[in-house]
């Protein structure tokens, strides 16, 4: 007599396995019940912590099939004693990839607001431009913001992204800002007066960013109410040491390169 499984559910129905993936620190994955995105930070019994870009976490049960990894569903499962050395990560919170080679530079570009600009968004995002073949040029300031628009001549293949300081409603950045009309050019800006003020003052080792009435040069007046030597040049290099990662930015600045990045990058 023929032996037969009592299991007469059809193969194409039944669940296909799904590899399972140890929950190393550092490991992004997403949750696609929530659409939450992080990586791991940390890994206890029957649980998983993530970290988004933004520094929030969320913990969740390591359920079978909970989790998306680079689109494809996983099992999570605690690491081994003796597992693989944690993933390294970039300033900008990605995770690092060992040996990768900079892309060939894209036509498109990404254009901020002065140098302190340029030397911040190197120092958090560097990595991940070079991988994305994103080269970064700083502006002297934005009054000649649409002809230099028109000069670079966007298009499909050639994406321009700005990033403009104090870029608020009514402010004469905005109305710059609002010139811009090629579809092939994003202008984002922050709503700071300088990029300084992005920085977390916690980074620093100060309660909050002084207040400097109009009228006053900003720079000097923030290094004059701090105690600080009134040389914005030697001022900046010690705030720009106090940076060693996207925590050490606000996330109004965080939001705006990562859209710019993905504007330039995308397909």
């Amino acid at each position: 007599m023929r032996q037969y499984s009592p299991d007469l559910t059809p193969p194409w129905k039944k669940p296909q396995p799904v590899p399972e993936v140890p929950a190393e620190p550092g490991l992004v994955v997403e949750e696609p019940g929530t659409g939450f995105c992080g990586a791991v930070v940390r890994c206890e019994a029957g649980t998983v912590t993530l970290e988004d870009r933004f520094g929030k976490h969320r913990v969740f049960p390591m359920e079978p099939r909970g989790f998306l990894l680079e689109g494809r569903a996983v099992t999570l499962v605690r690491p081994s004693p003796g597992g693989p050395a944690r993933p390294t990560r970039t300033a900008s919170g990605s995770v690092a990839v060992p040996g990768a080679r900079a892309r060939v530079a894209r036509a498109g570009r990404i254009y901020v607001e002065g140098r302190h600009d340029a030397e911040l968004v190197e120092k958090v995002w560097g990595d991940d431009l070079r991988i994305e073949g994103v080269v970064v040029e700083y502006l002297e300031g934005v009054d000649d913001l649409p002809s230099i628009v028109d000069s670079f001549a966007p298009g499909p293949d050639a994406r321009l992204g700005v990033l403009v300081d104090h870029l608020v409603p009514g402010s004469k950045e905005w109305h710059i800002a609002q010139s811009v009309t090629s579809e092939h050019a994003l202008v984002v800006g922050h709503p700071y007066i300088d990029i300084w003020e992005a920085v977390k003052p916690s980074s620093l080792g100060i309660e909050a960013w002084p207040r400097i009435p109009r009228g006053q040069d900003w720079k000097t007046g923030v290094c004059r109410a701090l105690g600080w030597p009134q040389h914005t040049g030697a001022a900046w290099q010690r705030i720009l040491s106090g940076v060693h990662s996207y925590k050490d930015l606000e996330p109004e600045l965080l939001g705006r390169v990562e859209e710019l990045i993905d504007f330039v990058t995308a397909p």
